[in-house]
């Protein structure tokens, strides 16, 4: 097994207002099998020990599944893995002798809550607009009582992939969310559960998104580039057309 030693700089900063720096961290014989997370807990532990303060991020289940490990490392959102997060990334994947920076999702619709973890309260209140389906609750139905065409069954659930980490508000210039709303409404859009209140939510979805500060999209594609569930542009396709309809019928 192999070791590496190189200079990490990690982003600082108390909250929302304050100023913020660089600090700089000399890491040395990092066994190479040690995860992006788990090295950020050495120096942890190292800081402790000297009785610093601990660089704060975020970070849950370290499977790959939230999306709360939420770094921005080196230029990329989630580091530079293809279709991985943070909590994915290896320190193989750097050599000896590396400069590492790490920052925070750089928005102004997710504040800065200290260090490198941020407030993405945003993503919520954007579902809580219209990123549901309104139905009755009980005894489940059969799974062939409503059919669906496995292509549009195989779509829905690629979108549903989307695990809201805001990796596509980081990597976009103008601080776009449209891949993330446009994933959480093609979900639900291409599934007959989703058509009734479908022209609502794609409304209340776009509207809630401008409010909270979120830019405009300009296809760039650089959110489908680093998406780590590599969610397609063609849900924003889609969500345009669904905003289109809907504002057609009002």
């Amino acid at each position: 097994m192999a070791n590496i030693s190189f200079t990490l700089k990690v982003w600082r900063q108390n909250g929302p207002k304050a100023d913020g720096h660089f600090d700089t961290f000399e890491m040395k014989d990092i066994p190479t099998d040690t995860s992006f997370l788990e090295m950020l807990d050495i120096l942890n532990e190292q800081l402790i020990e000297e009785g610093k303060e601990p660089f704060v991020f975020d970070h849950d289940c370290r499977e790959g599944i939230c999306g709360m490990c939420s770094l921005y490392i080196n230029g990329h959102p989630h580091g530079p893995a293809t279709g991985a997060t943070t909590c994915q990334l290896y320190m193989r994947r750097f050599h000896d002798g590396d400069v590492i920076t790490v920052e925070p999702w750089r928005s102004a619709a997710f504040p800065i809550i200290k260090d490198c973890m941020v407030d993405r309260s945003a993503f919520d209140k954007i579902m809580q607009a219209g990123g549901y389906v309104s139905v009755r609750t009980g005894q489940p139905q059969d799974a062939n009582a409503i059919l669906i065409p496995k292509e549009k069954a195989d779509e829905a659930m690629d979108a549903a992939t989307c695990i809201g980490c805001g990796c596509c508000v980081a990597a976009c210039k103008n601080g776009s969310a449209m891949l993330f709303v446009s994933s959480k409404v093609s979900q639900l859009a291409l599934l007959p559960q989703g058509r009734p209140e479908a022209a609502k939510r794609a409304k209340a979805m776009v509207m809630k998104m401008e409010e909270l500060g979120f830019g405009n999209c300009t296809n760039t594609r650089a959110c489908e580039a680093e998406c780590p569930k590599n969610e397609s542009i063609a849900n924003i396709a889609r969500l345009n057309r669904e905003f289109i309809k809907a504002k057609l019928n009002d």
